[in-house]
């Protein structure tokens, strides 16, 4: 499979996260399906100095344009050797199936292989199923199938 993008574009740039990426990424994050206000998303980017060590967020660039994030720590459980987990990816409508996704994904997992962890692991919703087809076709495996329980916390 090649690359979509074409020589007449910008290249493609995978960085870590900045502050100045902080309205494009809260855009994309809507595109996910979350709703993170801007200094939502500054305050997150900024407090990132403080878990360099556990995790990591990169950007896709075409020009000057950002057209993807992710978004992935170490998961360290008293049960299990740590591993990597990827928290979030996204890529801009209209820039899918361009192998940006898979661009990020590798530049995650090189992140994780230096941090010294053995796997790395992705939890997708049961209704993204293109994302379940990205992830085996590059790579990844279905290990389990489970579901997230959650409490809010009291008012």
């Amino acid at each position: 499979m090649t690359d979509r993008i074409t020589p007449t574009q910008p290249r493609l740039m995978i960085r870590p996260i900045e502050l100045r990426d902080s309205a494009e990424v809260c855009i994309l994050t809507r595109q996910l399906g979350y709703d993170r206000s801007v200094d939502e998303i500054v305050h997150w980017i900024h407090s990132l100095k403080d878990r360099i060590s556990s995790q990591a967020a990169f950007v896709a660039n075409l020009g000057d344009e950002v057209v993807g994030w992710i978004e992935i720590n170490i998961e360290h459980r008293l049960q299990s050797a740590p591993c990597a987990l990827i928290g979030g990816l996204v890529v801009k409508d209209g820039f899918r199936n361009q192998r940006i996704g898979l661009r990020l994904c590798e530049c995650a997992e090189l992140w994780s292989w230096e941090a010294g962890v053995a796997a790395v692991r992705v939890t997708s919703r049961s209704t993204r199923l293109d994302a379940h087809r990205f992830y085996l076709n590059n790579g990844y495996s279905l290990t389990k199938i489970s579901h997230i329980f959650e409490k809010q916390r009291p008012e």
